[in-house]
């Protein structure tokens, strides 16, 4: 069995958004290609956004720290540490109110 610290990679990868020139960072926690189901833990720094792009298939953000706004055409969700947003199967972005860190949880059909 393995076991990964969500809250010792938040704190790690908040660091390195908050020194990138992208405000960003992400690691694969869990998956890979040929995976069904892939995990990714991304941190934002305050301001930043994930710019307006396609939905991966059935999808979920997990909120481990900060405030984020999931925005998918005129639908807008607030989301803050501990609260899990389903993401729609349609074009949205993601961003950071303040410094934030989501995991991403996309099972591919």
């Amino acid at each position: 069995m393995e076991t990964t610290s969500l809250s010792g990679l938040t704190e790690q990868h908040l660091a390195i958004a908050r020194q990138a020139s992208s405000g960003r960072s992400a690691h694969t926690v869990h998956g890979g290609t040929a995976s069904v189901l892939r995990q990714t833990l991304i941190a934002l720094a305050g301001g930043q956004q994930l710019d307006e792009h396609e939905s991966p298939g059935e999808a979920t953000l997990q909120v481990l720290h900060g405030h984020v706004r999931l925005v998918a055409g005129t639908d807008e969700q607030a989301g803050d540490a501990g609260d899990l947003l389903v993401i729609p199967n349609r074009r949205h972005s993601l961003k950071a109110v303040d410094d934030s860190v989501v995991l991403l949880t996309v099972a591919k059909s």
